[in-house]
């Protein structure tokens, strides 16, 4: 995916302009063509609409008409070109994570880097093994086979069947990470639909019934001036009716959040109007107040680890622990839908968060702001205290491990160096083997004391100290930039 930039380039494509010495390049123009085509992702057919080409006719007498497979090819030319100076790119890269899906939301404002390195159609029934094969050969084609880090995926099982194929043909060459523990990554965002779609399922005639009642007041003129003559009676907040989009659960939210707010109205229309048979009742609106107040937790959740404006991985954690805290609260809740919608939600709570606590604790951690008093805090909260313990002894273990493989990596790389320059340089002038010489033996030694562990590493330093109090709007930090 091409990344552009909002100054006067595009990506690492330099805007030329089309009139030089007052004679006009066509060619330039459908390079810009091709580039406008592929920045707002517009259908190759639009190059052929009349109106654009009488607006650019206009603007450029010398421009001439295009067609869509010309244009498709001048956007393949594009993309090649692109692909070649990502694929340079990635080859400084050591460690790569990629993800085989991408939540987006609307209207958002992309300023994390993110590339689209393969769009595959795999068609029906989808297999686990064709899933792993397509990934595999993708990153074969762009040699970064030997360079995942991590892999996040939603949570279908064949996505599961899939990664433990992926993570056993990458295990034997020993290049995971931590031996695989972070590879396989869940997404949040996805575990918390999956759970949320569970205990909505608990009052799904409720949802049902506002569902209707909106879209019966939403079907005329008549029926939404009746609807807001009673508002304004009642002297309610004046504020428009949603309709929800029964795939996404936060615009359910959206809408029972709004529609409650109107609850004594429906009631009062259902008086004036002979054909609403959908009104839902007393108890379905306390029913959805509970609902609500439990969504909002979910919704505020979602919007701050979806964002893609700013690093989100160190905020997990937290989010996750007023989810968990939230759940065991409602658990004993007088209502027994509310008991039931909840035990749900905690099903797949248990089932998935737990894979995920190692790499969202990890990456708390690394924010200056938290560190480990950020699972100090959170684990003894959502755990029994035996469990809390473990869990606490087995993130740091294992961000251990990860420092050690990284402390490990960068000292056989400076060894590899060092032993490469005595080779390259010989000694005093003499073509001696280096390994032969005893000054290679005395330069090891030193090496060895000069670079020797202290007591504490980095990382007991960096633990010790205090967390990093940040001063004005928390939101705004920017933790890779610390």
């Amino acid at each position: 995916m091409i990344n552009f930039q909002p100054i006067n380039t595009c990506g690492d494509v330099q805007i030329l302009p089309a009139l030089t010495d007052g004679k006009f390049d066509m060619v330039k123009m459908r390079e810009a063509a091709a580039h406008w085509i592929l920045m707002h992702e517009h259908p190759f057919s639009i190059i052929e609409e009349e109106g654009f080409n009488m607006m650019q006719k206009r603007g450029m007498s010398e421009w001439e008409k295009v067609s869509r497979n010309t244009i498709k090819k001048d956007c393949m030319q594009v993309y090649e070109a692109e692909k070649k100076k990502l694929k340079a790119l990635l080859k400084t890269v050591s460690k790569i994570s990629l993800t085989t899906d991408l939540w987006k939301s609307s209207n958002q404002k992309i300023e994390l880097q993110k590339r689209v390195i393969s769009f595959v159609h795999i068609p029906p029934p989808r297999r686990d093994v064709e899933i792993a094969d397509c990934i595999f050969k993708c990153l074969k084609e762009w040699g970064i086979e030997n360079k995942v880090f991590t892999l996040s995926v939603d949570n279908a099982s064949s996505n599961d069947v899939a990664i433990r194929i992926l993570k056993d043909t990458f295990s034997r060459n020993r290049m995971l990470l931590c031996g695989g523990k972070l590879f396989h990554v869940r997404c949040c965002a996805h575990i918390l639909n999956l759970m949320v779609q569970d205990g909505l399922s608990e009052i799904k005639n409720v949802i049902g019934d506002v569902h209707e009642s909106v879209s019966f007041i939403n079907q005329n003129e008549a029926r939404l001036n009746s609807f807001f003559d009673i508002v304004q009676q009642l002297q309610l907040p004046d504020r428009k009716l949603i309709l929800d989009c029964k795939t996404r659960w936060n615009s359910t939210f959206e809408m029972l959040s709004i529609a409650i707010k109107f609850k004594e109205v429906f009631p009062r229309l259902k008086e004036r109007e002979s054909h609403y048979e959908c009104c839902p009742s007393h108890e379905d609106w306390e029913k959805v107040e509970k609902v609500c107040e439990i969504l909002e937790v979910f919704n505020s959740t979602t919007k701050i680890i979806s964002e893609s404006d700013y690093p989100t991985s160190n905020l997990f954690l937290n989010e996750v622990y007023r989810v968990k805290v939230l759940l065991d609260k409602r658990m004993n809740d007088e209502n027994e839908f509310v008991q039931a919608m909840v035990r749900k939600m905690k099903s797949k709570f248990d089932k998935y968060w737990g894979e995920c606590n190692l790499l969202m604790s990890i990456a708390a951690i690394l924010d200056p702001r938290c560190k480990m008093k950020v699972i100090e805090f959170c684990f003894p909260r959502m755990y029994p205290d035996r469990e809390a313990k473990e869990n606490i002894a087995k993130v740091r273990d294992a961000l251990y491990e990860i420092y050690d493989e990284y402390a490990r990596e960068y000292q056989f790389g400076n060894k590899h160096s060092a032993e490469t320059q005595v080779h390259d340089n010989g000694i005093s002038g003499m073509n001696i083997e280096a390994s032969s010489s005893g000054w290679f033996e005395f330069a090891n030694y030193v090496k060895s004391v000069e670079t020797a562990q202290p007591q504490q590493s980095d990382l007991d330093v960096y633990l010790a100290e205090g967390c990093f109090i940040c001063e004005g709007d928390s939101t705004k930090f920017h933790a890779l930039e610390w």
